[in-house]
């Protein structure tokens, strides 16, 4: 037994407040290559990472197409569907995202949202009869809710919901394999789907970096703060800020990596990446 431990033991210093993480000798090389080339996404200056819409009444403010048309039908003129279809939004819950893409369940948001303090108004309900006519028939619980806006017909403070109709990346917390997708502004994320914001031609870059096996490697052995199970791990916005990503600086390798559609080559240049400026 001696023998063994003295073979296999390892020293790690535990010298910051960060989580334990216990490394080989070997994992420890490898994790300082990475930092040294790497900036955590905390630190990159537009990129900023938020969770989904939370509504407090999924039942209430999420609605499938039939129901979303039936609402529209209900309007009585052609200024209050307009003003009601602008507002009902297609979403994606975190089990929605896949790879690269999406599976969507034909599901729409009530975005009766509570405004952004000095940018956009809140959303009168006043003005949207046929919402609120749906909205009332969950009555009791959208008024005894915590997450609600000003009026139980509003969806909780979002300081972040014009970033929404943007390109973002969306992607699943809890997943077995890297689950990223970059949206064009086309959806909303509800609460279980968390979004990274920032410059469009960023996103683009992270996407791959992200959804690459390499990246996934990196992330699930050195900052996951453990795995669920066999093969989960957990996207915690307390991790995933912390992982290590070179920086988008147009250099070659990260336009063609941007511009590469086959998976093997992807994950070549995501490799060079991470190893062209490691000392």
């Amino acid at each position: 037994m001696s023998l063994y431990l003295n073979q296999n033991q390892s020293e790690c210093p535990f010298t910051t407040k960060d989580s334990w993480v216990i490394l080989s000798k070997i994992e420890q090389s490898i994790k300082r290559k990475i930092e040294s080339v790497g900036t955590p996404l905390k630190d990159w200056k537009d990129i900023k990472i938020y969770r989904g819409v939370l509504t407090g009444c999924n039942e209430a403010f999420i609605i499938s197409t039939d129901k979303r048309n039936e609402i529209l039908n209900n309007c009585s003129s052609e200024d209050e569907r307009t003003r009601t279809d602008e507002i009902i939004r297609p979403i994606l819950r975190g089990r929605d995202i896949k790879r690269y893409g999406y599976d969507w369940h034909d599901l729409w948001l009530i975005n009766t949202h509570n405004g952004i303090k000095g940018k956009v108004p809140k959303i009168e309900i006043s003005k949207y009869p046929a919402i609120k006519n749906h909205l009332d028939q969950f009555k009791d619980k959208i008024w005894s809710r915590a997450d609600q806006g000003d009026t139980p017909y509003n969806l909780r403070n979002c300081a972040y919901m014009d970033l929404l109709e943007h390109p973002k990346i969306v992607y699943s917390e809890i997943v077995n394999s890297p689950q990223f997708y970059l949206d064009e502004g086309k959806f909303f994320p509800e609460a279980t789907a968390f979004v990274l914001t920032g410059k469009e031609e960023e996103l683009k870059y992270l996407v791959k970096i992200l959804n690459s096996d390499y990246c996934f490697y990196i992330f699930k052995t050195f900052y996951a703060g453990g795995g669920l199970g066999a093969k989960g791990i957990r996207y915690k916005k307390a991790f995933i800020e912390k992982l290590p990503i070179p920086k988008f600086t147009n250099s070659r390798e990260q336009l063609r990596l941007i511009a590469e559609n086959n998976k093997e080559q992807q994950e070549l240049l995501v490799k060079r990446i991470y190893t062209t400026n490691v000392n």
